[in-house]
């Protein structure tokens, strides 16, 4: 069960940072509302997360699947581009993630 908070802290830290990029520097109360929401929900399946899996694991998981997912997120929702050389490190990283999951012994 730890993993699947941890996965869905993940996902939530890449949905405060879309809308917190959709906020416009926090201008659009919309957006910013749903930014901290976002904040509080990926917290807190973090924090249920570490109760099961070590902080050694769980923080660097969760960081890696916020940055590829903002990553995705960026090249799909903000158009933006990335050079073949960046998309080379994006794969290391997620190549990382699934490499501390394999080799975890929770």
């Amino acid at each position: 069960m730890a993993w699947i908070n941890l996965l869905i802290a993940g996902l939530a830290e890449v949905w405060w940072a879309t809308t917190m990029k959709m906020s416009a520097g926090f201008s659009k109360l919309n957006y910013t509302l749903l930014t901290v929401v976002g904040m509080l929900v990926s917290f807190f399946f973090l924090i249920r997360a570490t109760k099961g899996l070590p902080l050694s694991i769980a923080y660097p998981v969760w960081t890696g699947i916020g940055a590829v997912g903002a990553i995705l997120v960026g090249v799909i929702l903000f158009r933006e581009q990335l050079s073949l050389l960046t998309w080379l490190f994006v794969i290391l990283l997620v190549i990382g993630i699934i490499g501390i999951k394999v080799t975890s012994s929770h």
